[in-house]
């Protein structure tokens, strides 16, 4: 056994991602006996329904064309824990993962011993490689934290921070059993990680989410600019391997960016980035530099997000995870590529609306998807394939058109060759419906294993 997985096996013996526990005052003491490096630098703080990690890494990459050292926090990952923790863009490697968590132990075994005497949990596996995050960019040092909220935001691990900027992507219905019935229930949870001195930034939202982020923010007494409204997408165009962009920002028109990202989900996405970064280096009244700008969206990437793993035939792959992100994905498909034939490759983990996001396939795909792969990842979370064809026929998708299988190689081969019958040089594979398929999917195909 290797250190790193040493480590990870450490922090997975914890309680799971999916039972994160709603509570900040461990996250305190942590934070308290190890000096406190969550106040080691400022913080750029990311919550919302979609879209966070890739805003996330968006903002990352104009900090860096501006010549600031970047740490970001993101989950869950693709296909290694050091991807949650990056320095410069790239995740921290893993003698430093591994020698910083053996630092740390003592003391977040400090806390452990705490909370069990008081009749409590120990820290989760979320809380632990949150603590584990601030304390690597603590020692790094970097210039300025990229911070993606786990879950919700008032009571999320990561709100030990006091965000210099709070960027709020698109609120929708998700995880509503720990957030809220409506958009308006869900922001009054990611709300709370705009603080005293802060700065909103905020995409589109439902109105009844919006009037929660707005009183917020003037009770607060912090500025708080609203896309469309204070900044906007000007235009946008189709080009190869991406799009050009024009944003108005709060204090510029920036035009002529190139971003190597599909749709426009993404496109938006970009705009408010552009407006955060704006809001963090001139409070919003600054013209950034437009070359540095550009270069900063030219350098994006962002893994799983509609990412092109190979080809002929292309096979996309996609971690959307609820009907909304499913939405966009497939107007970004339609509207970037020109498949003929279109195969599904679907795993959906326990705790998501299968039945919602499987009739929202339905809906979006019906007209150019003909064959569908039910397969399951590695994840104990994952539904099993057979209960989840079950669920496919019930959102209307013909039996004779679904294939099942628990084996991905053989879901890779039987979806390639769907792709490919009758010789279709336009055909296409999209595998999507969970982070866990798509991490596991793109490392068999990147490892060249299919």
């Amino acid at each position: 056994m290797s250190d790193l997985d040493r480590v990870y096996a450490q922090l997975l013996a914890r309680a799971p991602e999916n039972k994160m526990e709603p509570r900040m005052e461990p996250m305190f003491r942590a934070m308290e006996v190890l000096g406190e490096p969550n106040k080691a630098c400022p913080v750029i703080h990311i919550t919302g329904t979609n879209g966070k990690t890739s805003t996330a890494r968006m903002i990352e990459s104009l900090l860096e064309a501006h010549d600031l050292r970047t740490g970001r926090y993101s989950s869950p990952h693709l296909v290694s824990v050091t991807e949650r923790i990056a320095i410069d863009g790239a995740p921290v490697d893993e003698e430093t993962f591994v020698r910083v968590w053996d630092e740390i132990s003592p003391f977040i075994e400090i806390v452990d011993a705490e909370l069990v005497e008081r009749g409590e949990n120990k820290l989760t596996y979320f809380e632990a490689i949150t603590v584990l995050a601030f304390a690597i960019f603590a020692e790094a040092p970097v210039d300025v934290v990229v911070l993606e909220v786990g879950l919700g935001g008032i009571t999320d691990a990561t709100n030990v921070a006091d965000g210099d900027v709070s960027v709020i992507t698109p609120i929708s219905l998700d995880h509503t059993d720990l957030l809220g019935d409506t958009p308006g229930e869900i922001a009054q949870e990611k709300v709370g990680i705009l603080k005293p001195g802060g700065y909103l930034v905020s995409s589109v939202q439902p109105v009844d989410a919006a009037d929660v982020l707005l009183a917020r923010a003037r009770e607060l007494e912090v500025p708080a600019v609203f896309d469309t409204l204070d900044f906007k997408l000007l235009d946008r165009q189709h080009g190869v391997g991406g799009q050009l962009l024009s944003i108005q920002g709060q204090a510029a028109r920036y035009d002529e960016i190139f971003l190597p990202l599909f749709g426009a989900h993404q496109a938006q996405n970009a705009t408010v980035a552009l407006a955060a970064v704006e809001a963090f280096l001139g409070g919003g009244q600054r013209e950034l530099n437009a070359d540095l700008v550009r270069d900063g969206f030219a350098a994006v990437t962002s893994p799983g997000r509609l990412e092109l793993v190979r080809g002929a035939p292309s096979i996309l792959v996609d971690a959307g995870h609820n009907p909304d992100g499913i939405r966009v994905t497939a107007e970004a498909i339609k509207e970037s590529f020109g498949f003929t034939r279109l195969v599904l490759m679907v795993g959906i983990l326990a705790e998501k609306d299968a039945e919602a996001m499987l009739y929202t396939m339905r809906e979006e795909y019906g007209d150019m998807v003909e064959d569908i792969c039910i397969t399951q990842s590695s994840s104990p979370r994952a539904i099993p394939a057979g209960e989840l064809s079950t669920m496919a026929i019930e959102a209307g998708w013909p039996e004779e058109d679904i294939h099942v299988t628990e084996n991905l190689e053989d879901a890779i081969e039987w979806s390639v060759g769907r792709a490919e019958a009758g010789n279709d040089l336009s055909g296409g594979v999209l595998v999507t419906g969970s982070i866990t398929l798509v991490g596991e999917i793109s490392l068999l195909l990147k490892g060249g294993e299919s």
